[in-house]
Formats: structure tokens, sequence, C-alpha cells
């Protein structure tokens, strides 16, 4: 995957443009290393909840979905995590509210609030979201071996500890 990166020359209109990103910014960085493999993952996950009928879903929901799932938050505490705006979740939240994957309730301790119930059409989308990444968790074990890929993994999760 990595390869996209280091493309040969494309011919563009002008001598300025035609430069590879390698040439251009020198090799990829970890940001782009982690994300073309994240984007591996969306590809899959997008691709099995479509197979099991859940058509209705794109990249963008699946933001609302990422660990540890929006069970339970207030709309403003998953907009912070996502670091997204409050307007651009409530919309979100609105389409997954309509299509029948979550509920917006009073918060019995804040009626002011409201807390984001899963339906159960949420729960499946979620278990076919695990499902998904379990697959490429084992094509990335059977590819990397599995020493590797637990050192993968265990670094991964290091990282996320930290951070």
């Amino acid at each position: 995957m990595v390869k996209w990166f280091y493309m040969s020359i494309q011919k563009t209109s002008s001598s300025f443009t035609q430069t590879s990103a390698e040439q251009a910014f020198g090799p990829p960085m970890i940001g782009a290393l982690l994300r073309i493999p994240f984007e591996a993952v969306q590809r899959r996950m997008l691709d099995r909840l479509h197979e099991h009928d859940f058509d209705d879903l794109d990249a963008p929901h699946l933001n609302v979905f990422q660990y540890p799932g929006p069970q339970g938050a207030r709309p403003s505490e998953l907009a912070a995590r996502l670091r997204v705006s409050k307007q651009a979740v409530n919309y979100l939240l609105g389409e997954l509210e309509r299509s029948g994957y979550l509920e917006r309730q009073a918060d019995p301790r804040d009626l002011r609030s409201k807390r984001i119930k899963l339906t159960h059409r949420g729960e499946l989308a979620i278990e076919t979201i695990r499902e998904a990444v379990s697959e490429i968790e084992r094509d990335w074990e059977r590819q990397l071996g599995p020493e590797r890929f637990a050192e993968f993994h265990r670094l991964l999760l290091e990282l996320s500890e930290s951070a």
C-alpha cells in the first residue's frame, strides 16, 4: 500500500507540478503510514455493512460508531471526543436516528440534556463493524505472521494509552 507514495512522476501541464510526493516532501511520515491502513479498515467496514443491508451508512457515520461507541454519551461529549462541532454531530445523530440506529433520550439526571441510546439495529451495525475489523486483523496476522502482528497490536495499544 505504501507504493502509492512512491509512484513515478506524473505528467502534468507544468514542470513545476511534475514531482512525486517523495521528491516534494520526502518519504511518508507516520501520519500517512497510519492513515493508509486505517482507510483499508474503513473500506472493509463499509463493504461489510453494505453487504449486510446497512447500505444507508457511509464513512461519516462510522465516526459516531467508532470505539468506544456512542452508547450513553451526550451529543456534546461525542462532539468533543470526535473533535467536530456540535452541529456536525447532531446532523449525523439525526440521520442515524431517522434510519433507526439510535435514539436521543432525556438524561434522567438532567432533563435539559440528552443521552444517546443504540437501538437493536445500531447494535447489529456495531457487531458487523467489529466482525469486519476482526477479519482484517486476521488478514494482517497472516500477512505479518503471528509474532509480528502481536507486536504491532501491542505497540498500537501502548501508543493509544499514552495519547
